[in-house]
């Protein structure tokens, strides 16, 4: 069985671990939203399944599933128009995986840098999942035919695993069946550093809450922490060369641009020589104007955790049409008996 021609369909996903913020919003969720309007059709996914990787509260998980429910929702992604679910309701995701478990190599898993990043010294207490996590990855991709996947720099060995993955199945089967997915790399504009380290990502896990604008923060928080962001004695440059030796500038640049829909050059023109005094009001405004609604239509969402089950549930349900013919079809060319 011959497969050549794939529709162009987007699949992403995000982890639920709590506490989401502007990076997230500018580096995925808004992009999702965008998305939706090029008609594309956009498969989201709350990637519980890679959450329990390590250990998660489960009321813990819970909450932080459907909190990132909320932000996709928020944050303009309609899951009438995109499909929204959590990866556990769509058994698929796990049975598409133990197939690309067996045919994955050994050698491939170990060399996924995020998996020594994340075990370090104590791989030997990691657990298997943590390992095979880029099988699972592969799988969330594969069983809807995804054609581009939006990921940050850090997951791209992980998409040229599945990539690797597609290539030997085909191969092995003799069959063009999955799609060789193209990676949608995020641009230097959408990757948010943090307010008092221009040289460190924007973190959850970062100790001082004034590092990051979280997406539940009210208006006069998100003031505040622009006001407070660490900057330099010198006035904004003319060009985006003279940014390269001064990070913090450049991340409130960066963060300007992509919150007013302009290149960084656009604001540099409009803005070049200025003192912070007077940018950083102009990007406060800019920041509350656009995050501070997404912060309340968020907490109006959590008020109603049942609406929030239904539409994963509802989304669960228009995943499982894409996703159940293709494992199917994947059973039977392997030679499984019944599919």
């Amino acid at each position: 069985m011959a497969e050549a021609a794939h529709s162009p369909r987007v699949f992403s996903g995000i982890q639920p671990s709590g506490n989401l913020h502007l990076g997230n919003y500018l580096g995925a969720l808004k992009r999702f939203a965008e998305t939706q309007e090029t008609g594309v059709q956009s498969i989201y996914c709350v990637v519980d399944l890679h959450a329990v990787t390590v250990w998660q509260d489960p009321d813990a998980l819970r909450h932080a599933t459907r909190e990132l429910t909320a932000g996709f929702i928020a944050s303009g992604l309609d899951p009438e128009r995109s499909i929204l679910f959590n990866q556990s309701q769509v058994p698929e995701h796990t049975q598409m995986a133990w197939v690309f478990n067996c045919v994955a190599r050994m050698g491939w898993m170990k060399r996924m840098t995020q998996f020594k990043d994340k075990a370090g010294k104590h791989a030997e207490q990691a657990s298997l999942g943590l390992f095979a996590y880029p099988a699972l990855m592969a799988a969330d991709i594969l069983v809807y035919h995804a054609t581009h996947v939006p990921v940050g720099e850090d997951q791209k060995q992980h998409l040229e695993l599945t990539q690797e993955i597609a290539r030997k199945f085909n191969h092995d089967f003799g069959v063009e069946f999955f799609p060789i997915t193209e990676p949608v790399i995020e641009g230097a504009a959408t990757r948010v550093m943090s307010l008092r380290d221009g040289g460190k990502k924007m973190s959850k896990s970062d100790p001082s809450d004034m590092s990051r604008i979280n997406l539940t923060d009210d208006a006069d928080t998100i003031a505040k922490k622009i006001r407070k962001a660490k900057t330099d004695p010198e006035p904004l440059p003319e060009t985006l060369k003279e940014l390269d030796t001064r990070p913090e500038a450049r991340n409130l640049v960066n963060i300007y641009a992509a919150l007013a829909g302009q290149s960084a050059e656009a604001v540099l023109a409009e803005m070049g020589g200025r003192p912070f005094s007077e940018f950083k009001p102009l990007l406060a405004d800019l920041a509350v104007a656009q995050l501070a609604p997404i912060s309340t239509e968020m907490g109006r969402l959590m008020q109603d955790v049942a609406e929030i089950d239904r539409i994963l549930a509802r989304g669960a349900e228009r995943a499982r049409e894409i996703a159940a013919p293709i494992l199917r079809d994947t059973y039977r060319i392997m030679g499984m008996v019944g599919a």
